[in-house]
């Protein structure tokens, strides 16, 4: 059976300037972690790594995506982990970084490689700490990698909260009509089902005047601001900033 072809993901301002983001922090994240008085042993998690490079949109230039972005940070992880569904990519990614003992790839799911292969060797009583990057290409990150992380204690995490597709599959404004498997994927990725409350509530105006809308849809920024308070107050992240908005 022929292989899949390779096909790179085409990214826009608003991705390169992602990627410039994650790597601007994870020479800062270095630097602080080299300079410990107590050594420590801190690594770099790419998620959704991909073939680790792109296509510009405007040009079709190629672009060097996290994973290679993140081997190049001075001074350097001192071990990486790359993840990625397709086998493609992965391989191509392989070729990319070649033979490096630092330097782990597996082909598969994240949720499980992270909870079985990866997370329990990063034990913070252990002196180890871990930057790890979570970019799902829509929703297909489990809340119990997530709240793993959290409890942890050594992991920092860059998430992509994926309002684009939870907008395009889920949260629509007659809820009735969303596909039942859509809805079991944002109850994963959210940890249970109180995104519901969140995201909708009674109309005002059917109250008022017996008419109009069942249900009233929240804001993206409601949305992002309630996972917010649930990365601080149920998974145990100390720090949370306040989200970025990135655009297509």
């Amino acid at each position: 059976m022929a292989s899949k072809k390779l096909k790179f993901d085409e990214i826009g301002y608003w991705s390169e300037l992602k990627l410039d983001i994650v790597k601007k922090y994870g020479a800062a994240y270095t630097t602080i972690m080299n300079s410990q008085t107590v050594p420590l042993h801190y690594v770099y998690i790419d998620a959704f790594a991909g073939a680790g490079r792109h296509l510009r949109k405007k040009t079709q230039e190629s672009v060097l995506g996290s994973p290679l972005n993140a081997l190049n940070v001075d001074p350097p992880f001192l071990e990486y982990f790359f993840i990625d569904l397709d086998a493609t990519k992965v391989s191509y990614l392989r070729g990319e970084i070649g033979d490096r003992a630092d330097v782990h790839v597996y082909e598969g799911d994240c949720n499980q490689v992270l909870l079985r292969e990866i997370l329990p060797r990063l034990r913070y009583r252990d002196y180890k700490r871990g930057l790890c990057l979570l970019d799902p290409y829509g929703l297909h990150l489990n809340w119990t990698v997530i709240a793993r992380a959290g409890e942890m204690k050594s992991m920092e995490i860059f998430l992509n909260f994926p309002v684009a597709d939870m907008n395009r599959n889920v949260l629509w404004h007659n809820p009735t009509g969303v596909d039942p498997d859509d809805v079991a994927r944002m109850t994963a990725f959210w940890g249970d089902e109180s995104w519901r409350n969140v995201v909708y509530s009674p109309s005002p105006q059917r109250k008022l005047f017996g008419g109009g809308p069942d249900l009233v849809k929240a804001t993206n920024d409601t949305i992002a601001a309630a996972f917010r308070h649930r990365l601080n107050a149920v998974a145990g992240f100390a720090y949370v900033p306040s989200p970025i908005p990135m655009r297509k």
